[in-house]
Parts: C-alpha cells; structure tokens; sequence
C-alpha cells in the first residue's frame, strides 16, 4: 500500500488492525523460536502493537520498524517510556531501556542499522502488503535479520469477498514468498473471532527457519 494510505489511517484513528491485547498464537507459539533470554526480537511494521509489551514483559528485548511516527510516540506513551529520538537521515531511531524502533520506510532499514536479532515476529506485515510487494518485503527481512527464525501470522478467507488488507495469505503464499530462503511449519490454525469483516477467517500460525546454505 502507498504511505498515504498508512498515515491516513493512523491520523483518523482507523486501526482496526490493532490489537489490544497481546496476540494469542505469540502467547501460546512463541517458545518455537527458542529465543534465548534477553534475546533480541525484531517485530516488522509494528504500529502500537500490546505485543511489544508483552515481549519486553518476558525479558526480551525489541527493535520494531513503523511507517507512522504517531503510532510510535503512542506506542512510547502507554508504554510509559520516555523515547530518546535520533535522526538518521530516511529513518529515525526512537530508544528506551530494552527496545529499538526505527520510525520511516522499512525498506530504508539495513542490517547495520538494525543490528542483531534472535528472532522475528510477524503479525501485521506481510498480511498488510499486495501480492506484488511480498517477495521484495520478505526477502527484505531476510537479509535484516539472517539466520534469525520466524512466527509469522497469517490470515486465511475468501479474498474475492472483499479486498484487503489484511490480506488473505494461504500456504501457497507463504511458499511463494519464504520458500526460496526458509524451512516452512505451520504450527496451528484456529477460527478468526468474528471473522473477517463478516466473512469467516482462519488464523494461522507458521514458524519460519533459514534453509541450510541459503
């Protein structure tokens, strides 16, 4: 989707993708990572997300990347951190004690600036991108982040009965974009409460590992 888009929602409050709770399958899955402690957590397009918290509750640390600059001065305020701001020229780097996001185009993101992770989690990123902007978005976060594995959620209905996002991901998807560069394990499915915009839903959950000697 363009920037616009993004920011327009953000600016009039139209996040219905935000959950207010921490996301069940990370609850329940995110032990599949096998994230050391205080491992490093890379949360792509991460908007406000509870999931953060959640992490940070766990004694991990977490760099995220956002397009909207408000979602993150909200994300700092109900997490009650005070973020110090530094300017890197496309991006900018809001800190606090444990956690790193990086503010502007992800695809301005380098490992460099990244630095190293343990893991990722991805719930409302690829699901938020058209078919022609996935491969590019999934090989992007390969190179960030290297060996590091991945949950990845996805959501799963019938896309001819309203366009997204979020966008329906189904296994052929995730193959398409991971499956040149990652071991892919769908670890569960369950029901999307109250469906997806009245049509019914699948959540699903899958854990991404780098292939050898790719």
């Amino acid at each position: 989707m363009e920037h616009y888009f993004w920011h327009d929602r953000w600016n009039s409050n139209r996040i219905g993708f935000h959950e207010g709770k921490p996301n069940a399958l990370l609850v329940q899955h995110f032990a599949a990572l096998g994230v050391p402690a205080r491992g490093r957590v890379f949360v792509p397009l991460c908007g406000k997300t509870r999931d953060i918290a959640w992490l940070l509750s766990r004694g991990c640390r977490v760099a995220g990347a956002e397009l909207s600059e408000l979602a993150i001065r909200q994300l700092f305020e109900e997490l009650g951190l005070e973020p110090e701001v530094t300017d890197l020229g496309d991006l900018k780097r809001y800190s606090a004690a444990g956690i790193d996001i990086f503010v502007g185009d992800i695809f301005a993101l380098t490992p460099a600036l990244l630095g190293p992770v343990d893991a990722v989690f991805d719930r409302a990123a690829l699901v938020a991108l058209p078919e022609a902007m996935r491969p590019k978005y999934a090989s992007h976060i390969a190179a960030l982040t290297g060996d590091a594995p991945q949950l990845l959620i996805c959501f799963e209905y019938d896309q001819s009965k309203f366009d997204g996002p979020p966008f329906s991901i189904d296994r052929s998807e995730v193959q398409r974009c991971y499956g040149g560069h990652h071991e892919l394990v769908r670890l569960a499915a369950v029901e999307a409460a109250g469906g997806m915009r009245g049509t019914a839903a699948t959540e699903a959950v899958w854990l991404l590992r780098r292939s050898r000697g790719r």
